[in-house]
């Protein structure tokens, strides 16, 4: 499952970036598994801030439908705020 993740996610940005991405260049930062369904979010660092497509990735499969979702997400504030 998380391979898959990472897999899904690799050829998104592949996709939205016009170049390779590969699975290996994606770490899952978090993943969740219910059931039949599960999510994991993916990010890479190999898309640069000042490309148009996202870096994290929010991959969902359902269970009950066999089917699995990507949406691509880009950062889009980092802001640290003090205690």
């Amino acid at each position: 499952m998380i391979e898959k993740a990472k897999k899904l996610a690799s050829q998104e940005f592949s996709r939205l970036s016009g170049r390779e991405i590969k699975a290996e260049d994606c770490f899952v930062v978090w993943f969740s598994k219910t059931l039949q369904n599960w999510k994991a979010l993916v990010g890479t660092n190999q898309i640069k801030f000042d490309e148009k497509c996202g870096d994290y990735a929010e991959v969902t499969h359902n269970g009950d439908k066999a089917e699995t979702y990507v949406d691509v997400y880009a950062k889009v504030s980092n802001r640290a705020i003090k205690d």
